[in-house]
């Protein structure tokens, strides 16, 4: 099997939607290609594989035509930054692949296939270009990608005789007379398929075509054959395939191996393949390792002599979420001992009690929120909590934690614990072991945190971020902490009845689409809407699947204007997945003892440091549809009489690049309080405020968050459905309206490359080692990364110290209002009535405080009897 790589790449570059990890890699071309290399190798189980490359711009065939491929877009840096991805993932399956200077990956092919058939073997091709149906024989068959990346159709030259009435070699000829305008090869001006095809089956060849013009039929033609003559032979020179490259790969070595599990396991978790991680299964779980001998002791009654004023203390749960996860047992360390103690010798203690809940007695623990809720669920208030190991080594590098507590020991140097999966095993064979195993498990965990915090000290310290440590991230853990155990009242009576309301909803919807169908089916089914779409309304076919036809979102929308059923179609599926995904996804999650919400906050998971929200993911409920804003309606003051009070930033992230880039365009700007993408639109057009048109603003606003965001002319072009030339313009000019952000961009890729990081303004680091790599397109993703990650990564630091500010300020004013949700830039309260007037003056006062820039941070407010109403 020989593999197009180029080819398959853009292929599923474009067949899926662009996708990106959480540091930020776009990913949807390796997933694309990783789906399809799964399949064909599932499908022809080949004993020999290689993937051929393109080597580079320049080949043998621009010496002959120097325009050849000339009017190719440049590859957008979107796609070009996965390529080493994809050739890491070859190496993981244990697939060879080969590039060759001035050569390009369908000469490799066509040489290797020569070869193989010379040698016996069977040959299957698998590419996106048509071109390789040349190289069919009795022995090679060609595999061309139609639609997506797994739709195949087979080129054998039995097919190619049925389809065009030609031999395989004929393909060249048939090339050379009409010109392919992907490649930038002329051919004959006026010959389409059609008329090739005919003179091929009448003439035999290009060449006798060409000496026989005085038997072609129509004036015109011979026209065109005789004045293009010396332009058709150099067509046909250019699209035939080489197979006689001097490629050094024996075919022998190429034999299929077995992929390297745990580099493809690796792999997965870095792109967040998560569905592919599932098919690879768990895996061997570790071995046990021998570890350093720790003297602990199975508690059985709880004396003083075991509390000491400082301790290492670890609560050891088994499952995900530890809101409902079992607790195993408590793991306490100090100087004069180590020890397991059950959960049920803790609970009966009142001693142990008044010791979790004495705020003196200095406690360093692996995760203080997980424990602060843990205890909590025990009705214990854990207090005097003075250090967290997970933050601590989130702190130093945000792109090494590993959420396992063996795996961060090893990283700071402490071998002395187990893995969890060696201990409890993985997936479905997940099991609690015998208390003397777990009881070792849960004591060592507890021993290494102390072995461990002062490392973490020294190296926050040299880093300079014990600050940030100590003052944002511990802190901040505590908050959270607090929040999550608080939850969120849920008024489950109007979630049910807005389900009632999106399904009646459903229902006229789905009556609507039967009736401009002209009869009933399944909405949901993707085949039988095909065939409504497609045969029976026939309308244009976008894209093929394996399965039929596809009714993929992006191929609905660009049907939108065709049919009137397609609107209906949409607002179908939308409504849908309000009803399955939010309100039956959020009425699973609600706790039926309180009718709340205890979502959990990561803290450790993102490398610009924003947090995120799981079970459930309050920060992702769409807003964009109406349907979707009134989910909101259900999340309620948990007192009767109490009102929702919602905050947020405007425009946080502009305000933090304005303050780093020291602009002075953008700064006048958001001093005198104008609103920026009116002013950026003024700026970049060339036109007064009066004459910015809503499209000027829709553009400016977008090259404005993406300059944010690192968007490349690409991007924004798919942003704003413009061609990629007009969007590198828009680029081009807002970077020559605004100076001091081009300036800021350069330096701070400059200090990124001296450094290997770079950082936010409270000094929360990101590394990024392939600023330096000698590969063009991981260079440039790591570029883009350190123009974009301080100004996000700020805006972050911004949002924590405003929650740590305004839970210290509630506190000391003695105000009985609750800090409930964070939501991106937005902050959430309860409160009584008669402290409303009071919230509004100290919430925009301390969140517009925060930190000082040298442009104001501003916040809108509102409130109301619901969160919806409060917005």
């Amino acid at each position: 099997m020989l593999i197009d790589g180029n080819s398959i790449a853009y292929r599923a570059f474009f067949a899926l939607p662009l996708l990106n990890n959480d540091k930020g890699v776009h990913t949807n071309a390796i997933l694309g290609f990783t789906t399809m290399l799964m399949k064909v190798l599932e499908d022809e189980k080949p004993s020999h594989v290689l993937v051929a490359f393109d080597a580079g711009k320049t080949t043998f065939r621009h010496k002959t035509f120097s325009e050849y491929k000339g009017g190719r877009q440049k590859t957008p840096s979107e796609l070009s930054e996965q390529f080493p991805f994809i050739r890491d993932l070859l190496k993981a399956y244990s697939i060879d692949h080969y590039e060759l200077d001035q050569y390009e990956a369908d000469d490799i092919i066509g040489t290797l296939s020569l070869q193989a058939e010379k040698k016996g073997f069977d040959v299957v091709v698998i590419s996106g270009d048509k071109d390789m149906t040349q190289l069919s024989s009795d022995k090679t068959r060609i595999e061309i990608t139609r639609r997506g990346i797994t739709d195949m159709e087979s080129y054998t030259p039995d097919h190619i005789k049925e389809k065009y009435g030609l031999t395989p070699d004929q393909i060249i000829d048939m090339k050379g007379l009409m010109g392919d305008s992907s490649d930038n090869i002329p051919g004959v001006p006026g010959v389409g398929e059609k008329t090739a095809i005919k003179l091929l089956k009448q003439f035999g060849t290009l060449e006798t075509i060409l000496d026989s013009v005085d038997e072609v039929r129509g004036a015109k033609l011979k026209e065109k054959l005789t004045e293009f003559k010396d332009q058709a032979k150099l067509s046909k020179e250019l699209v035939t395939i080489t197979r006689v490259a001097p490629v050094e790969v024996a075919l022998e070595d190429l034999e299929r191996r077995e992929p390297d599990e745990e580099k493809l396991r690796s792999l997965y978790k870095e792109l967040a393949f998560n569905s592919l991680l599932d098919k690879l299964g768990g895996g061997k779980a570790e071995d046990a390792v021998e570890l350093k001998d720790v003297k602990w002791h199975h508690v059985t009654d709880i004396d003083k002599s075991m509390l000491p004023a400082q301790a290492e203390l670890h609560i050891e749960l088994f499952g995900v979420n530890y809101h409902t996860a079992d607790i195993l047992g408590i793991g306490l360390h100090h100087d004069e001992g180590t020890y397991f103690i059950p959960v049920d010798v803790a609970e009966q203690s009142s001693l142990f009690k008044t010791w979790i809940e004495d705020d003196s007695i200095k406690k360093s623990v692996y995760d203080a929120k997980q424990s602060i809720v843990a205890f909590g669920r025990l009705g214990m208030d854990l207090r005097g909590v003075d250090f967290d190991l997970l933050v601590a080594s989130y702190v130093i590098d945000a792109s090494e934690v590993a959420d396992d507590f063996a795996s961060i020991a090893k990283r700071h140097g402490a071998d002395t614990v187990q893995s969890d999966e060696s201990i409890y095993g993985k997936g479905a064979k997940k099991s609690v072991p015998s208390d003397e195993i777990i009881g070792e498990h849960i004591a060592r965990k507890a021993a290494a945190i102390g072995t461990i915090q002062s490392i973490c000290i020294t190296e926050l310290e040299k880093n300079e971020q014990f600050t940030l440590f100590e003052e944002l991230e511990f802190p901040l853990a505590q908050v959270l902490a607090d929040m999550e155990g608080k939850g969120v009242l849920v008024d489950v009576d109007r979630l049910k009845e807005m389900g009632e309301e999106l399904k009646s909803k459903l229902a006229d919807i789905e009556e609507s689409i039967h009736r401009i169908a002209g009869e009933k089916f399944n909405i949901n089914s993707p085949k039988q809407l095909g065939v409504i779409l497609f045969e029976k309304l026939g309308l244009p076919v976008v894209k093929k699947t394996k399965t039929g036809y596809s009714t993929s979102a992006d191929v609905l929308e660009k049907l939108q204007p065709d049919h009137e059923i397609i609107e209906y179609i949409l607002h179908f599926r939308q409504l849908g997945k309000l009803q399955s995904t939010y309100i039956e996804g959020l009425l699973k999650v609600v706790n039926k003892e309180t009718n709340k919400i205890h979502t959990r906050y990561n803290q450790v998971l993102t490398q610009t440091g924003r947090l995120s929200s799981i079970d459930p993911n309050l920060q992702n409920i769409p807003i964009r549809l109406e349907e979707g804003r009134k989910i909101r309606q259900a999340f309620i003051p948990s007192n009767k009489d109490w009102i929702m009070f919602a905050a947020d930033y405007s425009q946080i992230e502009l305000r933090v690049l304005a303050h780093i880039s020291g602009d002075e365009g953008l700064i006048t700007a958001f001093n005198n309080d104008l609103d920026i993408h009116t002013n950026t639109a003024m700026d970049v057009f060339g036109v007064k405020e009066m004459e910015v048109t809503s499209a000027m603003r829709r553009h400016a606003k977008a090259v404005n968050f993406g300059i944010v965001y690192g968007i490349s002319d690409y991007g924004l072009s798919q942003s704003l459905d413009i061609p990629r030339k007009e969007a590198a313009e828009f680029i081009k000019r807002y970077l020559a309206s605004y100076p001091k952000v081009k300036e800021y961009m350069d330096d701070i890729v400059k200090d990124a490359k001296q450094k290997g990081y770079v950082e936010t303004l409270l000094h929360r680091r990101r590394y990024i080692p392939e600023i330096t790599s000698r590969n063009f397109n991981l260079r440039g993703f790591a570029e883009r990364t350190a123009m974009n990650t301080p100004i996000q990564g700020t805006a972050a630091d911004i949002i924590k110290k405003a929650m740590i500010n305004m839970a210290i300020r509630l506190e000391e004013e003695g105000l009985e209002t609750r800090m409930l949700l964070q939501v991106h830039d937005e902050l959430i309260f309860e409160c009584p009535k008669e402290e409303v007037e009071r919230l509004q003056e100290i919430v925009p006062e301390v969140m517009e405080q925060a930190v000082e820039l040298v442009v104001p941070l501003k916040v809108d407010y509102s409130y109301g009897k619901t969160w919806y109403d409060a917005k």
